[in-house]
């Protein structure tokens, strides 16, 4: 796999301010439940101008072979769930709409879990970075969560060079931890513009569905 290295930006923002609360502290004011919003062809002409950050979830996975947590060996995938053949086909056809829709993609970042790995490798090619910060958290514990979640809170606002998109492709466990969103269903692209006092701030979703009438004309 040809593997790009991570621009210096951002492996300064995965290295800096690692720590973050995972619930209010007290005395905070509590967020509002998060609300989706699907997304329509005005953004999607905006996405096509670049400055966004998307996260996407891999495909659909055989449930019947889960991680063999905590012995998950990033090296072996006989140790991890992974795509089954409708998740294949559903990562090839993401990979389709996102060309056909004249997306710009500039920095790939991938878990490097071997689900989402493949899902990459079917949607977009082999030219990603994988980084830990992504790593799949629903058997993390709350201690372990925290500097992830501080990283790729840093991977949403870093900036975007100028007419691309950054790419994510990662878990939906993860931006539940963030911001309250289980991503679904699997395949679902997430689209997130830098703005709001985060410096990051969830715009729409594009469901696999979606993508058809996005594009028709």
């Amino acid at each position: 796999m040809n593997r790009l290295r991570l621009p210096t930006l951002l492996l300064t923002a995965l290295l800096a301010g690692w720590q973050v609360p995972l619930a209010a502290q007290p005395g905070t004011p509590a967020k509002p439940a998060f609300t989706e919003v699907m997304a329509n062809r005005d953004l999607l002409a905006k996405l096509q101008k670049g400055g966004y950050v998307l996260y996407l979830r891999h495909g659909d996975t055989d449930n019947s072979r889960p991680d063999q947590f905590p012995h998950v060996d990033l090296a072996d995938c006989n140790t991890q769930r992974l795509l089954n053949d409708q998740g294949r086909a559903l990562m090839r056809d993401v990979g389709k709409s996102l060309r056909k829709a004249k997306i710009p993609l500039g920095e790939i970042i991938v878990s490097p879990m071997c689900r989402t790995r493949e899902s990459a490798t079917l949607a977009i090619g082999d030219k990603f970075e994988t980084a830990e910060a992504l790593m799949y958290s629903a058997n993390m514990t709350r201690a372990e969560k925290q500097p992830r979640l501080e990283a790729l809170k840093k991977l949403l606002a870093a900036p975007v060079p100028a007419g691309s998109n950054r790419l994510l492709l990662a878990h939906a466990p993860n931006l539940a931890d963030l911001i309250g969103f289980f991503v679904k269903p699997e395949g679902t692209l997430v689209v997130f513009a830098q703005r709001g006092p985060e410096g990051y701030e969830y715009v729409a979703s594009i469901p696999p569905a979606l993508w058809s009438d996005l594009l028709s004309r």
